[in-house]
């Protein structure tokens, strides 16, 4: 069976607090294990008013904390944004705590503004063009130091936490491949380049210490509901979030509205729906065909979910009816016929 997982980004929603999102990404957690999810992942991002998980390895240890089976890591970490010395420190510090259980999902984006990338950063244009140097020297830093190593990680050394690779482009593809590690795409939002990237990574795969065939891991935006008409009202959180961004004008994650008529333009909706494309969004029925349409397109190795809804027990809802589309799901995507189109 296709194990399903959960990228979540602790959004702080309109009249919420920070405090209260935090404890709704451990209750997230909580509900993911006991439904059977393999991994739950937290994004990092800065200066956005509606994301509380910017210091990244703090929220993944605050998670793992309130579970027991369930992978906790990165989706991901924005690696030009950290010396590979401090993530292999912090991440071999949750390792240390939670022995097992920890992820390590690398990006290459910012995250964010310029401005703000700008006072993460010491220097914007070394730290993006050698993010493939950061990356191998990472894995130096978390495996077993050699006799002759100058720079030693501690806590890090020798935890040998398992790295992925994160994109929407071509890039992480290829580099992952070469590196021979697990390829997580960006599909929830960025759907141009997610089949081209797929064939590059698998064909570009070279075995390596961690890996010895290619995996991937492709991810979607999802709400369920217990009828289309009640996920589609959710999912309306998201669509408005989306058309924010476009218009740089980010806020707190708002609540759903009957209609997005009246609020975004014919090219703003043409924007979302398009990032959109693969959203997973109605009542058990119409996810388990959209599921298994999906994994039949990609073949896929693991499906990664994330759930923007701004109620927290529509949110719950949504983890277990995903869990009971996953079997049914599996079985759809061995005999489907839809290998050319998602829909």
């Amino acid at each position: 069976m296709i194990p399903f997982s959960i990228l979540d980004l602790s959004p702080i929603t309109e009249g919420g607090s920070v405090a209260e999102s935090l404890e709704n990404s451990r209750q997230l957690a909580i509900a993911a294990e006991e439904n059977g999810y393999k991994r739950f992942w937290l994004a990092e991002h800065h200066g956005m008013k509606g994301i509380a998980s910017a210091a990244t390895s703090l929220v993944i240890s605050h998670v793992a904390s309130a579970t027991r089976t369930l992978r906790v890591g990165s989706g991901g970490i924005m690696l030009p944004n950290h010396s590979p010395l401090v993530i292999a420190e912090q991440f071999g510090t949750l390792a240390a705590l939670y022995p097992g259980r920890i992820d390590l999902g690398l990006g290459r984006a910012p995250g964010t503004d310029m401005r703000t990338a700008q006072a993460l950063r010491r220097n914007m244009e070394a730290s993006g063009n050698n993010f493939p140097n950061d990356v191998v020297e990472l894995q130096a830093l978390l495996g077993p130091a050699a006799d002759d190593q100058k720079i030693i990680a501690v806590p890090g050394a020798d935890s040998n936490v398992p790295i992925w690779l994160l994109g929407s482009s071509h890039f992480s593809a290829h580099l992952a491949g070469m590196l021979g590690l697990p390829f997580a795409f960006a599909s929830h939002f960025a759907p141009d380049m997610l089949l081209s990237a797929l064939e590059i990574y698998r064909e570009r795969f070279t075995p390596s210490a961690q890996l010895d065939k290619p995996h991937v891991m492709v991810g979607v935006m999802g709400v369920a509901a217990d009828s289309d008409e009640q996920a589609n009202y959710l999912f309306t959180s998201m669509q408005q979030s989306f058309v924010a961004l476009r218009r740089n004008a980010r806020g707190r994650f708002p609540p759903p509205v009957e209609s997005m008529d009246n609020f975004w333009t014919q090219d703003e909706k043409i924007f979302v729906d398009h990032a959109m494309s693969y959203a997973i969004v109605g009542g058990l029925e119409t996810i388990r065909r959209k599921i298994g349409a999906f994994l039949d397109l990609t073949r896929a190795d693991e499906l990664i979910v994330s759930m923007p809804i701004y109620d927290m027990e529509a949110r719950l809802r949504s983890v277990k009816l995903f869990a009971e589309a996953q079997n049914q799901a599996e079985s759809f995507a061995s005999t489907s016929s839809e290998t050319s189109k998602f829909e």
